[in-house]
């Protein structure tokens, strides 16, 4: 499991004073990058390669307030991925200093072809990085039909 540590800004509140549903959405994005670099595939590979991430959903489940001067720390779990890289899906839990677990976020991702503007798989050299990634129970193989899982299609008006 991957792990990274935050300090609540004043940016990253809400009105009601307690840290906001976007920073939640901020700091798992952020812990993603992090986790990325770890397993050695760095932003600057994702531009050699023309990829960009896409996520389909993020989904945050709210256990107890996180107020300001109190550290975070932030865990991704890579629940999902698709045989060819092409999917994946990432768990977080947050927590405070005596581990207390605060939330809970999920999200559905996938590779764009930064040229092509379509979803793509992963280069070899870049799935096989991901070899090295625990597989927590409950860890399944991605396919297309998981990212419509919960998909409701949009209506045309007129």
């Amino acid at each position: 499991m991957y792990m990274k540590e935050f300090e609540i800004r004043w940016s990253d509140l809400d009105a009601n004073r307690h840290l906001g549903n976007m920073a939640y959405v901020d700091y798992m994005g952020h812990t993603r990058l992090g986790f990325f670099e770890k397993i050695g595939m760095p932003l600057s590979n994702l531009v050699k390669y023309q990829l960009g991430p896409v996520v389909f959903y993020e989904h945050i489940y709210y256990f107890r307030e996180i107020l300001p001067g109190t550290p975070v720390r932030v865990s991704l779990e890579m629940m999902g991925l698709a045989e060819d890289g092409r999917f994946f899906e990432f768990h977080h839990d947050f927590y405070d200093p005596a581990g207390t677990h605060m939330a809970h976020g999920e999200m559905l991702g996938a590779w764009i072809d930064l040229s092509t503007r379509k979803l793509t798989g992963l280069p070899p050299e870049l799935l096989k990085l991901f070899d090295t990634v625990d597989r927590p129970p409950g860890f399944r193989v991605l396919t297309k039909e998981d990212t419509r899982r919960f998909a409701k299609h949009p209506k045309n008006l007129g």
